[in-house]
């Protein structure tokens, strides 16, 4: 049965993540810092699935991962050939697997700089059969090996691999997802949880006030204040907090079932309108720019998922549809006709012997004023 819940965290996540892009709005890295969030849901159901399915689970999330990462590699990749911005690397081959970050170049440059996150995930998902055993067997230490990680690299200023930076700085958010599905977070009570929140809290917004980024407090440009803050936000939302009744609902269905195709294609489409905007003298900013830019790179997303949404049902098994979630009436056939009943002549009529006819006294024949047993 699937949990509603997690499924409206990752709708907020997913339309957070949209609309930071199209604003730039660094206070929604604080409000919601949605990447961690992600990757917490993201470890969360990947215990369950491999609790259910053994090590065939990788396979069964790679398969749900990779076909939408192809279609957009396929067009990037062709167009950037064609175009001649790139000659033939073998690093392009980097874009049917991503264990490290695929080479781009011209506009994709930008229009696929947010792959890093696949290549994240990817790494998350491989290591899950390792990192959970290990988590259940030694979970705090297991648990607070990236902060610690990630809290020696920064104080120490050193420059490690991207793949690496992206497992320390968010490798603790996938193991609080191992922490939610295991229960621990609910075992330790909301009081407890309210405590760590807050001693992880404090010291990220003391980081990240003293460490502030050229764009500000912009989370996502301060590691450690990211980290420390998330872990905090994911112990309210998936451990404090007491999971409300979310009723189903047409957009919540089409938002998780197209989230990955979301989230590949809205950065082209965020480029494709900005660039756009610059070169026709259109408003960027103020609430103006900002109106027209979000309508119009909502309806865009909403083309790709109608172009390239049905990719995630293969992937997932489900029949192809344009928009899921349409419920389809099931046609109730009719009762059959019951055969005629048989004729049944009447039972012949004896008259009943002379002494049981005398016997039998007839209600009618009751005489007044007797009293009926």
């Amino acid at each position: 049965m699937r949990n509603r819940y997690l499924d409206l965290l990752r709708a907020v996540a997913t339309v957070r993540v949209v609309t930071y892009h199209v604003t730039g709005w660094a206070a929604f890295t604080v409000v919601f810092p949605a990447m961690s969030v992600m990757f917490a849901l993201g470890g969360s159901l990947m215990a369950a699935s491999l609790d259910r399915f053994g090590v065939w689970a990788v396979e069964r999330r790679l398969r749900r991962l990779l076909p939408s990462l192809w279609m957009i590699a396929l067009i990037a990749v062709t167009t950037m050939l064609a175009t001649g911005t790139s000659t033939w690397n073998p690093a392009l081959l980097l874009w049917g697997f991503p264990i490290d970050t695929p080479v781009a170049s011209g506009w994709w440059i930008q229009g696929l700089g947010h792959a890093w996150y696949l290549r994240d995930f990817l790494w998350m998902v491989l290591l899950t059969p390792i990192v959970l055993p290990l988590y259940r067997r030694f979970p705090i230490p297991t648990l607070l090996a990236p902060y610690v990680a990630l809290t020696v690299v920064t104080l120490a200023g050193l420059t490690i691999p991207p793949v690496v930076h992206g497992l320390v700085l968010y490798g603790g958010a996938w193991m609080l997802g191992f922490a939610h599905h295991d229960g621990h977070l609910e075992r330790l009570g909301r009081t407890r949880l309210l405590g760590l929140a807050v001693a992880l809290a404090v010291p990220a917004v003391l980081w990240t006030v003293t460490h502030p980024s050229p764009r500000g407090y912009d989370l996502n440009d301060i590691p450690l204040g990211n980290a420390l803050w998330s872990a905090a936000f994911i112990l309210i939302v998936l451990g404090w907090v007491r999971p409300p009744e979310v009723r189903e609902s047409r957009v919540l269905t089409v938002l998780n079932a197209r989230a990955l195709t979301i989230y590949l294609w809205h950065v082209p489409v965020v480029i494709t309108v900005t660039q756009f905007a610059e070169r026709h003298a259109l408003p960027l900013t103020g609430w103006v720019g900002i109106t027209w830019r979000l309508t119009v790179v909502f309806l865009g997303v909403g083309a790709m998922i109608a172009l390239f949404g049905w990719i995630e049902d293969i992937a997932a098994g489900r029949r192809p549809v344009l928009l899921p979630g349409r419920r389809i009436p099931v046609p109730v056939s009719p009762a059959p006709a019951l055969p005629p009943a048989p004729a049944v002549s009447p039972a012949p009529v004896f008259p009943a012997p002379a002494d049981t006819a005398s016997s039998a006294t007839p209600v009618a024949a009751v005489a007044p004023g007797s009293k009926r047993r």
